[in-house]
């Protein structure tokens, strides 16, 4: 009988961190059925929703951030932070665990310091271009550290790719078009565009697209634009028009969310998104054309996770305060008129794209738990 393996997995804060964790987890259930696997954030993250939903339970710690001014948070941090590790260290001996895997978030560094403490192997993956603190301090010490993206910094790195659920990673986009369409309402044969924000929309961006359509209508009139908009506008983020009524526009569609985004990739000819790491390294694995616009906050980490599309000529990026309705009334019809291009563009975001990553990282997550399931299949 094979041995059970103990794997806790540790990570949250945005759906950015949870997503690869669960796409992992699935890929262990896969590569080693029985296996045994706890998942671990903090009480405030999104992992409180979308582990559950994917059928894993989860344990938590308290989430200690680093107070950024001199404050009484900051004289409480050491305390705080120890008891972080002491409720992790808990976590791993009741679990037995023979490995840890991290994919960052605050939950991450007290789960990798009792992990170290503990002699327990240390498993890393690191989704974005520019890497996060707590991975920064796991892969110092870590067995393995897997990234999507190269040029991370972090110590003895490998570039594996992004782990995405199976959906999207095996997604065949020409097969899946029409149906993909007529489940989102959509026209099996018009052209069409996909807008998204993520989960929880992007505003400056769901303006722009409008006040672009508007534009484009008002040139056109009745004959219409010739393609057609699915605008997945966020949670509580619903276009209206002035009398509060839902936004009607030729050929527009909204809805504030998508359950399952392969569809929205299959039924997409172009896609404008922020340029997050699951949302760049998924539309690299299904060979989707892309406009991005990088959230302009943070670290400059999104401008990063886009220059590879952009680069390769996979995806048109512009500037946040650059994507005005100007700027989409003026490209967008070029843009979804030009079929050679958006071909060309597909097949340069295909060469970007690795599908096998939550295989690969599952194969080094039982490499470092001494115990070695079958080798993935290597390659895009």
């Amino acid at each position: 009988m094979t041995p059970t393996v103990s794997v806790v997995m540790a990570g949250g804060g945005t759906a950015g961190h949870v997503s690869p964790l669960l796409a992992m987890a699935d890929a262990l259930r896969a590569a080693r059925p029985g296996i045994a696997l706890r998942l671990v954030g903090t009480p405030s993250g999104m992992e409180t929703r979308l582990v559950p939903a994917a059928g894993y339970e989860l344990e938590t710690i308290a989430r200690v951030p680093f107070p950024r001014r001199p404050s009484v948070d900051l004289l409480k941090l050491p305390f705080r932070f120890a008891a972080a590790v002491r409720a992790a260290k808990d976590i791993l001996r009741r679990a037995d665990a023979d490995v840890v895997v991290g994919v960052g978030g605050y939950v991450c560094t007290p789960v990798y310091l009792a992990a170290r403490s503990l002699r327990i192997p240390v498993v890393v993956h690191e989704a974005n271009a520019k890497a996060g603190l707590a991975n920064k301090v796991g892969a110092r010490f870590a067995a393995h550290v897997g990234t999507a993206f190269e040029g991370t910094g972090l110590p003895g790195a490998e570039l594996v790719g992004m782990p995405m659920r199976a959906g999207i990673a095996h997604l065949d986009r020409d097969a899946a078009r029409a149906d993909a369409r007529r489940a989102l309402g959509l026209d099996p044969q018009k052209p069409t565009l996909v807008v998204t924000g993520g989960s929880s929309g992007a505003q400056s961006v769901n303006r722009a697209l409008i006040g672009g359509l508007r534009r484009i209508a008002a040139a056109v009139g009745e004959a219409g634009p010739g393609f057609q908009v699915l605008h997945v506008t966020g949670r509580g983020k619903a276009m209206e028009d002035d009398g509060g009524a839902p936004l009607a526009l030729p050929g527009y569609h909204q809805v504030e969310y998508v359950d399952g985004m392969e569809r929205a990739y299959a039924a997409a000819d172009l896609l404008i998104a922020r340029a997050g790491a699951g949302t760049v390294c998924e539309i690299a694995a299904v060979g989707l054309p892309s406009v991005l616009v990088p959230l302009p906050i943070g670290n400059g980490e999104q401008a990063l996770n886009a220059r590879g599309l952009r680069e390769s000529g996979a995806a048109v990026v512009v500037a946040d305060g650059d994507f005005t309705a100007d700027h989409v009334a003026r490209t967008l019809p070029g843009l979804l008129g030009d079929t050679a291009g958006l071909q060309a563009m597909a097949a340069a975001a295909r060469a970007q794209g690795r599908r096998d990553a939550a295989e690969r990282m599952a194969a080094i997550v039982l490499e470092a738990a001494g115990a070695p399931g079958p080798a993935p299949k290597m390659g895009n």
